[in-house]
């Protein structure tokens, strides 16, 4: 009786469903087995179905596989499994089949629809606390630097004024806009002094004006009334 076996490299899907890895988390998983007959005299006569075979050991491998990881290392160390995976089931099927294992690979893993969510919401939770830490981060770094402005300003107080006078510029450049300034930060920048100090000198400019073109207007003497004190004088 003819018997062929063929010698190309064979794939070979295969699967565990609910299976608990080590922290109890029941996964299915899926993988693809690259696997090549090497020696087919013992394929063919020391297995009766070589082909089942390497099935059933893929899937018993798989499953000891699962057992001994936690679900975190399976889904971030993918390559290891596939490497373990392929010494145990090399090891086993050469033991009877001189079946050579090129290679397995690991296609999907499931887990339950409420421990992706649990994972979900941690993965988000956990983005928002590096979030608030760089944002802590930053003001901190914003607060030195608002220290160090704040030591330079204390020694030159010139220079605070004109800070101060740039941030009102700048406020108020902008058209149709209203800045309230408290009279403490003004009295702070001598702007309410200076401001006071030039109203006062201008109503004093005018005011001088308004005496002298008053005087220079009653030294002036009508006409007709120095004529009557020269016709009716003495």
């Amino acid at each position: 009786m003819a018997y062929w076996i063929d010698l190309r490299t064979i794939t070979t899907s295969f699967r565990a469903e609910k299976t608990l890895t080590r922290d109890t988390v029941p996964v299915d998983v899926e993988a693809v087995l690259f696997w090549r007959v090497r020696d087919p005299e013992r394929a063919a006569l020391e297995v009766e179905d070589y082909r089942s075979a390497i099935s059933w050991a893929a899937q018993t491998a798989l499953r000891e596989v699962i057992g001994k990881s936690d679900l975190a290392n399976m889904l971030e160390g993918r390559e290891r499994l596939d490497a373990e995976l392929q010494r145990i089931i090399d090891v086993r099927t050469e033991q009877w089949g001189g079946i050579h294992v090129s290679s397995v690979e690991i296609r999907d893993i499931l887990i339950p629809r409420e421990l992706q969510d649990a994972m979900s919401m941690q993965a988000q939770a956990e983005r928002e606390r590096q979030a608030r830490v760089i944002l802590g981060d930053s003001e901190l770094q914003v607060a030195k630097k608002f220290e160090e402005a704040a030591r330079t300003y204390q020694d030159n107080p010139t220079a605070l004024h004109l800070r101060a006078m740039n941030m009102l510029y700048e406020g108020l450049k902008e058209k149709a806009t209203l800045v309230l300034v408290p009279a403490s930060v003004l009295d702070t920048m001598n702007l309410g002094t200076t401001l006071g100090l030039s109203a006062l000198a201008k109503n004093v400019t005018e005011g001088n004006g308004d005496r002298r073109g008053g005087t220079a207007a009653g030294d002036e003497t009508p006409p007709s009334a120095c004529n009557g004190r020269a016709r009716g004088g003495p």
